[in-house]
């Protein structure tokens, strides 16, 4: 397995312990200035992957770090992208549907995504490179890698070409352009059905076979998306953005995503 895949797999499994530890507690929520709720969990888990990655040689693109300013980001070939708890809401809520966002980026395209559901213990990860995107279920944040590998399946999206679509649609998020995209599904002869989830989840529906496409007619962060975008292009799923026609890319000036589509090639 690639070391950098190795080094982002075992900060998500550290991060997801404590994020844990929080989770069990009677936490407090601040409110940050773009309105977005910030938890212990959140500074806690930045801090412990943060502490991994600052060890290889690439800078690091994370929700909770200060950011780069573009005039030195815009040199970088190689670096992170990083959320260290995607869901802060589902968090709040205590749903479960609360992720560890991992990704290596390179000339502005995901290479290695890992994403760790805390809750469930369950881990996803993926090398574009070798187009091998993998779920595994694990018994404890404590695991090897030597054992993440042993216990760990292919992802397999879909292949057929039924009438019957499933779209994922977010719990917290459902835009007025998604409905009418659905509208247009089924204008087409098609039978939607809405597959709903939280977090960077909605990428892992579509990659593991269990959702057709998720189309994000809404407001994104890089780090929303990164390694949801590794795990998906590893297995053959495109991430569209609407603006350019073209895959999402990372590391842009402005960090904020163009609405996208996530389907098969």
């Amino acid at each position: 397995m690639n070391n950098n895949l190795q080094i982002a797999i075992k900060a998500s499994l550290e991060a997801g312990d404590v994020i844990m530890k929080v989770y069990d507690t009677a936490f407090n929520v601040e409110i940050k200035d773009d309105k977005s709720p910030l938890t212990e969990a959140d500074k806690k888990a930045n801090d412990i992957i943060n502490s991994y990655l600052i060890k290889t040689e690439f800078p690091i693109i994370s929700e909770e770090n200060r950011q780069t300013d573009y005039s030195i980001r815009k040199n970088w070939k190689t670096c992170w992208v990083v959320d260290p708890v995607d869901g802060t809401k589902e968090f709040i809520k205590r749903n479960g549907e609360f992720t560890v966002n991992i990704a290596l980026v390179t000339n502005g395209k995901p290479e290695l995504g890992v994403i760790y559901v805390p809750a469930t213990k369950v881990l996803y990860f993926a090398d574009v490179m070798n187009k091998k995107g993998f779920k595994v279920v694990l018994n404890s944040h404590n695991t090897s890698i030597e054992e993440v590998l042993e216990k760990s399946t292919l992802l397999n999206p879909k292949q057929d070409n039924s009438k019957h679509i499933k779209v994922v649609g977010s719990r917290s998020h459902m835009s007025q352009e998604t409905l009418d995209y659905m509208d247009t599904l089924k204008s087409m002869g098609n039978e939607v059905e809405i597959v709903s989830k939280g977090s960077s989840l909605k990428f892992c529906l579509v990659a593991e076979g269990n959702a057709d496409v998720y189309p994000r007619f809404a407001p994104t962060m890089e780090w929303d998306t990164a390694a949801g975008q590794a795990i998906c292009n590893a297995v053959g799923i495109d991430v569209i953005s609407k603006e350019t026609n073209e895959s999402l890319l990372y590391n842009k000036e402005n960090l904020l995503n163009p609405w996208f589509l996530v389907s098969k090639n």
